[in-house]
């Protein structure tokens, strides 16, 4: 008896040392803390003073620059007049819809009270934003950069910038954001852009990292007398081919390396709309530490105005397949294009009337927001929310109408999406918690003979796919990321008027391991007051 007591002991004195010592090399990744402020104030970017929304006063707000793995906790401060939410757009909520900011999975922050988010830039790198995404706050600011680094001793398949330049590119209207809402609501159209904006001023800058944060407009960007080396795209590392300008849709974000080998002086930087009419530009200066001499001369030449030539420009986007992401694996490792789909979704956008109002739809159905998130309604089981069969797989006959459309699916899947575009405008569509893999463009109706056309090999992964008019596109994700799950049209009037739905990734088990419980200062609203 007293030699197996020895033993035990023993064995459990010599566990815990190893526990100790498990715990001290498994230490917990860094953490960063912002408290933000989000007030209405007074701007003039258009040289005509309006009301902006502000963060710890300023326009745009502030950029969070983290490395991958860190933890973020920003505290939101709501010191409008309207219920406020911030989506981090493109950076993947891990496990984590809870923190998404968006009204399928967030109780709104009433004026006056704040709520703090907390998440984990788990695996990714890349070039993203942030912005309100209640009501029509977009239009008048909150928005800012929002930059993921690799971790020391992960490489990166260029060479270190020099320095480095946080660019956000959108249109922008002097009517203010409750007006345009307004607009909206009374059945109309939002009327033509006032112009376009570019935040930035820059010396010996080599990165660029530019997003497209406007409302509805897609933008070309180019450099007078620099080419443009393609290094980034949402978090993937691409094929590092030169272009003379680059077209970013509505919520995309590029990062492109610029040589500075010209002569010493300033140079335009410019930013002119797509497939508008008139098509609006405004510039910014590129400056040489030495130079005298300010820019001058003809601006670059925008591209036409026909989609061929951005259709042919976006097949040329592809993978960098030796190049490692946020883990030191190659990003080729991963053989998307052997992995048997278990289900296609063809998703057709509409532009309809109901009730003599204007209304948006997807696959006939123009979504609106129930008073409980969908999320919340989903973990404490509240009936009457939603249900899975609002909205079908593929377009069918008949009007459009009001709902709340929710898409099931299962943990792991492996799915198709074909965005289905058969109106006259461009559009563009972004998934929250995801990337996927954007395999095909094509012109007209969508059939299955076109998988024929898909890039299976090294097609780039990103959050947000443009749509030509009268064209379709087509992604394959994996739908690996447990939780409730925006699926949007980036062009904001589009989505406010209810060209949205929500992917429901759910398998029955509740566990860490995939997904993690409900946060402890999680907002209660609707039906789940008092859960």
């Amino acid at each position: 008896m007293i030699m197996i007591r020895a033993v035990f002991l023993n064995l459990f004195v010599g566990a815990l040392a190893c526990l100790r010592v498990f715990l001290l090399v498994e230490a917990e990744d860094p953490y960063k803390y912002f408290t933000w402020t989000v007030i209405y104030g007074t701007i003039s970017p258009l040289g005509v003073p309006q009301q902006g929304i502000l963060i710890n006063g300023q326009f745009p707000g502030p950029r969070i620059d983290c490395v991958t793995n860190d933890n973020i906790v920003v505290n939101v401060i709501n010191k409008l007049d309207q219920p406020f939410l911030i989506t981090w757009n493109g950076v993947k909520q891990r496990k984590n819809s809870w923190q998404d900011g968006v009204l399928g999975t967030n109780c709104p922050i009433p004026p006056n009270s704040n709520y703090t988010y907390h998440f984990q830039t788990k695996d990714q790198i890349g070039t993203f934003t942030y912005f309100p995404s209640t009501l029509m706050q977009r239009a008048a600011g909150g928005f800012g950069g929002f930059n993921i680094y690799a971790r020391p001793g992960i490489s990166i398949p260029y060479p270190i910038p020099t320095d480095e330049f946080t660019l956000l590119v959108g249109d922008w209207y002097k009517a203010g954001h409750k007006a345009l809402q307004q607009t909206l609501d009374s059945g109309k159209s939002l009327p033509f852009p006032s112009g376009l904006l570019i935040n930035g001023h820059t010396r010996k800058s080599y990165m660029f990292r530019v997003s497209n944060v406007g409302l509805s407009t897609s933008i070309n960007f180019r450099i007078q007398g620099h080419r443009l080396k393609l290094v980034e795209v949402e978090g993937s590392h691409t094929v590092q081919d030169f272009y003379e300008s680059l077209d970013v849709h509505v919520g995309q974000s590029v990062a492109v390396l610029v040589t500075l080998n010209q002569p010493p002086k300033d140079y335009y930087i410019v930013a002119s709309a797509r497939f508008t009419k008139p098509i609006l530009t405004t510039t910014a200066i590129l400056h040489y530490s030495n130079s005298h001499t300010p820019a001058s001369g003809p601006l670059p030449i925008a591209p036409t105005y026909h989609i061929h030539w951005s259709m042919k420009q976006a097949r040329t986007i592809r993978w960098n397949l030796t190049a490692n992401a946020a883990r030191p694996n190659p990003q080729g490792s991963f053989h998307y294009g052997t992995i048997p789909t278990v289900r296609t979704l063809v998703l057709a956008n509409s532009k309809s009337q109901i009730n003599g109002k204007l209304r948006y739809a997807v696959n006939r159905v123009s979504y609106v927001n129930p008073t409980t998130p969908l999320k919340l309604a989903d973990y404490f089981n509240i009936p009457g929310v939603f249900n899975l069969n609002t909205i079908q797989d593929k377009p069918t006959p008949g009007p459009v109408f009001l709902g709340t459309s929710v898409v099931g699916t299962a943990l792991h899947d492996f799915v198709e999406i074909i965005f289905q575009n058969n109106e006259t405008s461009i559009q563009s569509w972004h998934l929250d918690g995801y990337d996927f893999w954007v395999v095909g463009y094509g012109n007209g109706q969508w059939i299955p003979v076109n998988r024929k056309r898909y890039n299976l090999y090294d097609a780039t992964t990103r959050h947000t796919v443009q749509v030509y008019p009268k064209s379709w596109s087509a992604i394959l994700v994996s739908l690996d990321n447990k939780g409730m799950w925006n699926l949007r049209s980036a062009i904001w009037d589009r989505r406010y008027l209810g060209q949205e739905l929500y992917v429901r990734v759910w398998n029955n088990e509740r566990s860490l391991y995939t997904e993690y419980d409900i946060p402890p200062n999680a907002l209660r609203c609707g039906k789940v007051v008092g859960h």
